[in-house]
């Protein structure tokens, strides 16, 4: 006998114990155990129902290529056609193709804008506090009521 015979949708040893074990370590798992006795038998028709269901949702991406456009494989037939689609597929790439370019000129562009604001930034950073380098030497002056414990020593 085979794993698989002794864990079957049915009333066996096997099931009842691992039913009264799902409800001693987690309740539901008893309760899915009980599910599975009782519907189990119709679980391959309610897997091949979801397959199928499935497979006619997605059966129209079968024609899309990587990019989510449509694959120049698919002939329809009318040659007039294909030759029409053929051309506005290699015009859309070409222009694919030019909006990447431009889509890379502007990153660079717009890194190289942050690259100068950061630099200013840095410049007028470090020019406040070279100004501020030699006031800091001296000691601050504290208002009234700000003495601290160990300002007394």
């Amino acid at each position: 006998m085979n794993a698989t015979a002794l864990i079957r949708p049915a009333w066996t040893p096997a099931t009842i114990a691992l039913t009264v074990i799902g409800f001693m370590v987690f309740w539901p798992l008893g309760l899915a155990m009980i599910a599975y006795i009782i519907w189990g038998d119709r679980l391959d028709g309610f897997k091949r129902d979801v397959n199928g269901a499935t497979d006619r949702a997605f059966s129209g991406w079968r024609g899309c290529g990587k990019r989510g456009g449509f694959s120049r494989s698919g002939r329809t037939g009318n040659v007039a056609f294909d030759d029409w689609r053929s051309k506005e597929l290699d015009r859309l790439s070409e222009e694919r193709r030019k909006l990447d370019e431009t889509l890379a000129e502007f990153d660079e562009y717009a890194s190289e804008l942050r690259r100068a604001k950061d630099q200013q930034e840095f410049d007028r950073f470090m020019a406040e506090r070279s100004k501020s380098t030699p006031a800091t030497t001296a000691k601050p002056k504290r208002g009234k009521g700000s003495e601290g414990l160990l300002d007394e020593v």
